[in-house]
């Protein structure tokens, strides 16, 4: 791309980024008070749109596609979730049990989680851009494990029925495993390592107890996107022992989540029976990092598998991960979001 081209670029992120933030900014100050509701639900959402445009910043070294295209996306997922991020924050601060609150429900918990993931994944995502903010890591790290002692309360407080697997639970439990795709460029090897085997004694009992669970009950309708959250640390876990040198357990990973990707696709229809909800969020972060895992593979000469996995995903993801962005948004300036996911008010 031209010197000219990007700095056409660059103003629109500029135009898109000032009119966004000024349109929220006028919304949150309205009598709705909507920053008092600010639903964890959009946090997965935000893992999504970072994870889709590392992925575009990525393909760019293995596509003829400007590296640009990525750059911007990463401006304006940044955006979006820096504003969610400050609301929830200031929801948080007015009052503190809120957090108690919103934990009450399965996935209000895994949005809880997610909040501090993205966090970490906010330290990866400016890593292309050459900034390099390991506190923004560290505090990630730091806020995942407290997210997660809170939900593990939660849990263990509520009823019996709150203790069966998940799949939200991937996100409160084995969300360390997002710790390396930053941690590792930033040069923290031996703790990301520890984050990863922090992360796989869950990921091995949620991934069998659930599976044993699915062969006596099917999740009703509005849940099944959910059963698509497995790809997600699947497909980190591999970039992250690929990462970290370790040849066996990349390649078991990878095509763990092939075959996840694929009986995914297969069962797309099934999937989405119900149109489309907040959990369609469930989507956006899983689909992400088989991308980006796919581009990773590339370079590890997995070919046309690889290829393919890495184009599929882009041509059916980025339409995909925009079109919930975008739904996700506009259900929480009408104040819907909130309600439909069950979030807590401040």
């Amino acid at each position: 791309m031209k010197y000219g081209a990007l700095q056409e670029g660059v103003a629109f992120y500029r135009i898109f980024k000032n009119t966004y933030i000024e349109l929220m900014e006028n919304i949150v100050l309205t009598k709705q008070n909507l920053w008092r509701s600010t639903p964890p639900a959009i946090f997965p959402v935000s893992l999504g749109f970072m994870g889709l445009a590392l992925a575009w910043r990525n393909a760019s070294g293995v596509l003829p596609v400007p590296h640009e295209i990525g750059d911007l996306m990463l401006g304006v997922s940044t955006a979006f979730f820096l504003f969610f991020a400050i609301s929830f924050v200031a929801k948080v601060i007015a009052r503190p049990a809120v957090v108690l609150e919103d934990l009450k429900v399965p996935p209000a918990r895994a949005g809880v989680a997610a909040f501090p993931m993205s966090i970490m994944l906010l330290a990866a995502a400016l890593l292309p851009l050459g900034v390099q903010v390991p506190q923004v890591w560290w505090t990630g790290v730091f806020v995942y494990y407290i997210a997660t002692g809170l939900v593990a309360w939660s849990i263990l407080k509520g009823p019996p029925e709150a203790r069966l697997f998940s799949p939200f639970q991937y996100l409160a439990f084995v969300g360390p495993i997002v710790g390396p795709i930053a941690g590792i460029p930033l040069g923290y090897v031996t703790a990301s390592f520890w984050l990863a085997m922090a992360a796989i004694i869950p990921y091995i009992a949620i991934t069998l107890g659930y599976g044993f669970r699915l062969t006596k009950v099917r999740p009703p309708v509005p849940l099944r996107p959910s059963l698509v959250i497995v790809l997600a640390p699947t497909s980190l876990f591999a970039l992250a022992f690929g990462a970290l040198g370790i040849e066996w357990a990349f390649v078991l990973f990878y095509w763990m989540s092939v075959a996840f990707a694929a009986a995914m696709l297969l069962f797309a229809m099934w999937l989405t029976k119900d149109g489309f909800t907040a959990m369609w969020g469930s989507f956006t972060f899983p689909i992400a990092t088989f991308i980006n895992l796919n581009i990773y593979a590339i370079g590890k000469g997995f070919g046309v598998i690889a290829t393919t996995g890495m184009i599929a995903g882009l041509l059916i993801g980025t339409p995909l991960i925009l079109y919930v962005v975008w739904m996700v948004s506009k259900t929480w300036i009408k104040g819907e979001l909130a309600k439909k996911t069950g979030a807590a008010v401040a």
